[in-house]
């Protein structure tokens, strides 16, 4: 059954200001609950995966891309100090790709998604957050992908937060 939108307000506020501390802030988070490291984006039609974890839980990032050559991108992966929220970030430090993404999927494992949100550019440069639209993308339980023929094949942040199955003893 897919995730829904419907969140209640006192989660998607817990979550959001969770998911900016980690992609803008990860120094203010626990180093051992919150881990930032580089990897390639490679064009060429080929499908690569990237894969992190972090306390028993693990994200994976697939993606086709075309154009150009490799891009440095980051990857965040972070456990809320209660472990009931696990979030993942991928994103291109200067803000917007130049590569054209033909596919791209995250998945979380261990969690169910409660909320996700992709960009096709961020701020900078006197230029705004853009944030791909609604149809673009598909979010379901564990995972969230792009949407086969709606997708237009600009991507340079993904960011899901998923809450973990964590129960206190």
């Amino acid at each position: 059954m897919p995730a829904t939108k419907n969140i209640r307000v006192t989660d998607l506020t817990a979550c959001l200001f969770f998911v900016v501390l980690l992609s803008h802030y990860p120094a203010h988070a626990s180093s051992e609950q919150t881990k930032t490291v580089e990897f390639d984006v490679k064009p060429g039609g080929t499908l690569y995966e990237f894969t992190e974890s972090i306390g028993g839980y693990e994200c994976s990032f697939s993606f086709v891309a075309q154009g150009g050559t490799n891009e440095n991108w980051l990857m965040s992966v972070g456990l809320s100090d209660d472990k009931t929220h696990f979030s993942c970030s991928v994103w291109r430090p200067t803000g917007k790709s130049y590569l054209f993404f033909t596919a791209f999927k995250m998945e979380l494992k261990g969690t169910k998604v409660e909320y996700a949100n992709a960009f096709s550019q961020l701020a900078g440069a006197g230029q705004t957050d853009k944030d791909l639209k609604s149809d673009e993308y598909t979010i379901q339980e564990s995972t969230v992908t792009h949407t086969e023929g709606k997708f237009n094949a600009q991507l340079c942040k993904l960011m899901v937060v998923g809450r973990t199955r964590h129960q206190e003893l």
